[in-house]
């Protein structure tokens, strides 16, 4: 407003305005010349710099900068799937890496309820490094859940294999039988344990 003002002075004046007009857009044009991104902008226009971008990290980045853990490899023999007594689905593949023991027993079997203590009281102490996993067969719903409660079992999942399909899967035939399998997917024992040989077993598997 103040040049259009002075603009409708007097001539002199008029020409004196001008030429500062002038020499203020050069020295602009000057200033500007290689500092905005995209080029010169218009003299007496607002210059803006765009602000630095953060790179986002990489999706497979692992959170300490190392490479990402690899996930387990599944074997074969923990390659099934089955519902437990309290209605939820399980997959033995999550086992992968780890030690793991199946214990398959009935519920009215006197060799499983002895061991059932033992299962009881060293399942919750190995839960993440040795799980415990107990496959109930060749028995009711019913009578299988009893056993659960009546021997504190319910901290350790129980599968519901009523119709025998994990039975057969691993060949046993009769109760009370544990399968050991180590961190490689291999069966390192198939068979009777007692409360000594399973608590042994299962120590020695966590410290490998």
């Amino acid at each position: 407003m103040r040049i259009s003002r002075t603009w409708t002075a007097a001539g002199p004046v008029r020409r004196g305005a001008t030429a500062g007009a002038l020499v203020v857009a050069l020295l602009g044009v000057a200033a500007c010349t290689g500092t905005a991104p995209g080029g010169p902008t218009a003299a007496g226009s607002a210059s803006t710099v765009a602000a630095p971008t953060a790179t986002p990290p990489s999706p497979t980045d692992s959170p300490t900068g190392g490479p990402p853990a690899a996930p387990a490899q599944v074997p074969d023999v923990l390659r099934f799937t089955g519902t437990t007594l309290t209605g939820t689905a399980f997959d033995a593949a999550r086992l992968a890496g780890r030690p793991v023991v199946l214990w398959f027993w009935a519920p009215w079997c006197a060799t499983c309820a002895s061991q059932a203590w033992t299962v009881a009281e060293i399942a919750p102490k190995y839960r993440d490094t040795v799980p415990i996993v107990g496959v109930a067969g060749l028995g009711e719903q019913k009578a299988m859940k009893e056993f659960v409660t009546e021997f504190d079992l319910a901290g350790t999942p129980q599968i519901d294999d009523e119709a025998g399909a994990i039975w057969r899967r691993f060949r046993v035939t009769e109760q009370s039988i544990f399968v050991i399998i180590d961190r490689d997917g291999t069966v390192v024992h198939q068979g009777f344990l007692d409360g000594e040989g399973l608590t042994a077993r299962v120590a020695a598997l966590a410290g490998a």
